[in-house]
């Protein structure tokens, strides 16, 4: 290994540290998206900004060359309460580095930022690179990469960084998220009046329980149902005329989302409104030139059931960087230094081997 190579990996991870000790929950990205610039700027790359959005690219567009996206986000869940550490202090013990964000997705982030600073000035490129360090993926923001794609122009292809361990996810499931509000008549509960919503709800609950889509994707496995939310009734003496309920659906590319609304909406009572229809399952042909030069390189494939801005993308994508999906928005989130280093590596030879 060069010692241009061993010097990025030192910074990249040196990168990391600044970015978890600035707080960057969804929205509040600022800081990090000017640190981020800052970074780039050190390393003689000129950085474009819009919004908390910041990216780059490795030759003037319109060069007739393909492009390849190193996408990835910048922006964390809150911490939760069970932190036993501070999680914005960036401790290393060992080969572990603590913080928020550290993994998902800053470890990702770094490699990506490594692997373009590595390929970025080199002539003999088959393809053209931009770099996107994006926000709001945490929450699917309109303000991430939804907005900036169409200042990017033209992309040929996508590299998402989250962590999987490096591999590559060739496929990741999508996301419906319904609301779902079943009907009855209020009454006095002592007289047994009326027509109770949450009874009425029982059935629809059961449902998305039990059912079990026939299909299932060979990458995906099953569409996924579960209700996580539910609120009904005003005081304890009411019979309630109305009960909400809140069911998470990761879809698969078997179903289109308003195949998976027809199914629903054929089978339970209550009315079911889905918030979006925009985070749609992703899948990449297996002979695709990303495909093929992650596997000669040793790297396996797998099927994501994790959502990310792989859902907003157009163009083919795979999903890959360091770290594990197990750590994210989880009480003291770590990764493993050594396997940002070990990313930065394996991320310049997939390149290197790409013929698109």
């Amino acid at each position: 290994m060069n010692d241009r190579i061993v010097h990025l990996q030192e910074e990249a991870v040196a990168l990391l540290r600044e970015l978890i000790a600035l707080p960057s929950p969804s929205r509040e990205e600022d800081r990090t998206a000017t640190a981020i610039a800052a970074f780039l700027q050190r390393h003689g790359v000129q950085p474009m900004r819009s919004g908390n959005n910041v990216w780059a690219r490795s030759a003037p567009a319109g060069s007739g060359r393909p492009t390849v996206l190193l996408n990835s986000h910048h922006d964390t869940v809150r911490p939760s309460t069970g932190w036993t550490r501070d999680p914005f202090t960036p401790t290393v013990e060992g080969d572990v580095l603590y913080g928020l964000g550290s993994n998902d997705a800053g470890g990702p982030l770094v490699t990506l930022i490594a692997a373009f600073l590595a390929l970025h000035e080199r002539g003999d490129r088959p393809f053209d690179l931009v770099l996107a360090a994006t926000a709001e993926e945490e929450i699917s923001g309109a303000n991430g990469i939804a907005a900036l794609l169409p200042e990017l122009g033209r992309i040929d292809m996508a590299i998402v960084g989250e962590p999987t361990g490096m591999e590559m996810a060739v496929a990741e499931k999508g996301l419906l998220v319904l609301d779902c509000t079943a009907h009855g008549v209020p009454g006095h509960a002592a007289r047994s009046e009326g027509d109770n919503a949450i009874m009425n709800a029982l059935p629809d609950i059961a449902w998305f329980r039990d059912f079990r889509f026939p299909k299932v994707s060979p990458t995906l496995g099953p569409v996924h149902m579960n209700v996580t939310m539910i609120e009904a009734g005003t005081q304890h003496n009411v019979v309630p005329d109305r009960c909400r309920f809140t069911v998470d659906v990761r879809c698969t590319d078997a179903y289109t989302h308003e195949e998976v609304l027809d199914v629903i909406r054929s089978h339970v009572r209550s009315d079911v409104r889905p918030r979006s229809l925009r985070l749609r399952p992703s899948a990449i042909a297996p002979d695709h030139p990303l495909v093929r030069a992650g596997q000669a390189i040793g790297l396996r494939t797998f099927g994501s059931p994790t959502l990310s801005d792989q859902a907003l993308l157009p163009m083919p994508s795979i999903k890959l960087g360091p770290g594990r999906s197990e750590r994210s928005h989880t009480a003291d989130e770590f990764i493993h230094p050594s396997e940002v280093q070990d990313g930065i590596r394996r991320t310049i030879a997939l390149l290197e081997h790409l013929s698109p």
